[in-house]
C-alpha cells in the first residue's frame, strides 16, 4: 500500500551557506527524512572539502565555491561523482536561480545579498536566515519579494516565533512585538570585566552554537539591534513597536501583545533545527530533533531589560532603524568591518559598538548624509563607503 506521504514529490531544495552552522543543521534535517527532499545545490564560500564531502553525501546536483580560488580542490574531490562543480560569485548567483521548490539562504554577510535576490526573482520560496538582507538592503529586497511573488520564511528563532504568534491573526490588533536575547556570554559581567574580554570568552555563547560573528554580535547585544531591524521589514511594524527583553533560559523565543492586553508568546528548545523545520515544511510541521520542552523541569523563566550602558551596540542598531535603510546599510557593513578586527584581535569588545557609532556620525555628515538606497548598487554603495570609513577608525585604534 502506498501511503499519502509515499504520494509527495521531493522538495527541491538549494542551500546557500551549506557549510556553516544554518546549513550543516538544513542538511541533518534533510538527512532524517530520506526521500523528502531532492538537493538541487549546495555552496560555501572556500571549504571545498566539506562541501565536496556535502554534496557526495546528499546527492546534490551542482556544488559551488565562491571563491574561485578553491575551484581546484572542489571540481578534484567531486571527480567522478557526476556532480557538477563551479565557482565565483556570477557561479553562486546562478545556482541561487536553478530551479527549485525552497532556497535556504544562509550565507553570512553582505555577500549573501546577491545570491538571495536572484533566488527572489525566481518567485520561490526563500528560507531567509541571512539578516543581511534586510539589515542593508530591506526595502529593496522586500519590494522584491513582493513583484516576484515569492514566499518568504523567516529562520531565526525570534522572527519563527514572531510568524508563528501572528498566525491566524488580524495584524491590526497587535500593539507590539517583543524578541528576546539570552544575553550572550556578558550578560553579569561589569563592564570593566568586558573591556578586557579575550576572543575565546566572546565566543563562549551559554545556549547556543552559532558561527563566530553571529556569537560575537550576541556578545555585544548588536545582534538583537539587527534582528529588531529584521523585523520591522519582515512584520511591516513600526520602529517604536519593536523591542527586546532579555531572557537568560532562550525558551521564549518572542512575544506579540494584542490591543486587548493579550501577549502570545513561541516556546521552544534552543535549538536551530526547529525554525528550520518549520520554514522547510510550512503551513505543515516536520519533526526535528529538538528535545521536548519540560517546563517542570526548566523551573523558572526570567526576563531583564537590556543594559545600554554596557551594551551600546543595542542602542546604536535602535537609531539606525528609526534613522532608515540608509543607515541600517552602515550599521551592518560598519560592524561586520569591526567584528573581523576583533576576531583578529585588534579590537576590545566595546571598540566594536565604537568603530560603528564613529562610522554612522562620519556618514551621517558627509553631504549625501545617509539617504534610504533605491536599488541595489545603491546598497552596496552605501555598504563600500561605511566599509571604508570603517576600517580608517579601526586602523587608528590598533
Amino acid at each position: 500500500m502506498v501511503t499519502a506521504q509515499a504520494q509527495i514529490p521531493p522538495q527541491r531544495l538549494t542551500v546557500l551557506g551549506a557549510t556553516g552552522s544554518i546549513g550543516t543543521s538544513t542538511l541533518d534535517l534533510v538527512a532524517r527524512h530520506p526521500g523528502r527532499f531532492e538537493i538541487v545545490a549546495l555552496t560555501a564560500q572556500s571549504n571545498a572539502a566539506a562541501l565536496a564531502a556535502l554534496a557526495i553525501r546528499h546527492r546534490a546536483q551542482r556544488a559551488v565555491v565562491g571563491d574561485p580560488s578553491a575551484y581546484a580542490a572542489l571540481r578534484d574531490a567531486l571527480a567522478g561523482s557526476g556532480i557538477e562543480a563551479t565557482a565565483g560569485p556570477d557561479a553562486l548567483i546562478e545556482a541561487a536561480g536553478l530551479p527549485a521548490d525552497c532556497v535556504m539562504a544562509a550565507i553570512v554577510g553582505a555577500a549573501g545579498l546577491a545570491p538571495t535576490l536572484a533566488a527572489v526573482r525566481q518567485g520561490r520560496r526563500i528560507a531567509l536566515a541571512n539578516k543581511e538582507c534586510l539589515v542593508s538592503a530591506g526595502g529593496v529586497f522586500m519590494a522584491a519579494v513582493a513583484a516576484a511573488g515569492a514566499e518568504l520564511l523567516p529562520v531565526d528563532s525570534e522572527h519563527a516565533g514572531v510568524f508563528q504568534a501572528l498566525a491566524g491573526h488580524d495584524r491590526t490588533g497587535v500593539s507590539r512585538i517583543v524578541i528576546t536575547a539570552s544575553g550572550g556570554p556578558f550578560r553579569t559581567w561589569p563592564a570593566e570585566r568586558i573591556q578586557a574580554a579575550t576572543v575565546a570568552e566572546a565566543l563562549q555563547h551559554p545556549n547556543w552554537s552559532m558561527g563566530p560573528k553571529i556569537t560575537i554580535d550576541s556578545a555585544t547585544l548588536m545582534n538583537k539591534g539587527l534582528e529588531l531591524i529584521e523585523a520591522h521589514h519582515l512584520f511591516t511594524m513600526p520602529p517604536d513597536r519593536l523591542d527586546a527583553v532579555v531572557h537568560p533560559q532562550s525558551i521564549v523565543h518572542a512575544l506579540v501583545e494584542y490591543i486587548d492586553g493579550s501577549v502570545v508568546a513561541q516556546l521552544a528548545n534552543p535549538d536551530m533545527r526547529s525554525p528550520i523545520a518549520l520554514a522547510l515544511a510550512w503551513p505543515r510541521r516536520m519533526a526535528s530533533p529538538t528535545p521536548p520542552l519540560d517546563l517542570a523541569r526548566v523551573g523558572a523563566l526570567t526576563f531583564e531589560a537590556p543594559d545600554l550602558a554596557r551594551f551600546p551596540a543595542f542602542a546604536l542598531a535602535k537609531a539606525a532603524m528609526a534613522k532608515g535603510p540608509g543607515a541600517t546599510a552602515a550599521l551592518n557593513a560598519a560592524n561586520e568591518v569591526a567584528v573581523a578586527a576583533f576576531l583578529k584581535g585588534g579590537l576590545r569588545v566595546p571598540q566594536i559598538a565604537l568603530v560603528v557609532e564613529q562610522t554612522l556620525d562620519h556618514m551621517n555628515a558627509t553631504a549625501s548624509g545617509l539617504a534610504p538606497p533605491g536599488d541595489l548598487a545603491a546598497v552596496f554603495t552605501i555598504d563600500a563607503q561605511a566599509r571604508r570609513v570603517a576600517g580608517q577608525y579601526v586602523a587608528a585604534l590598533l
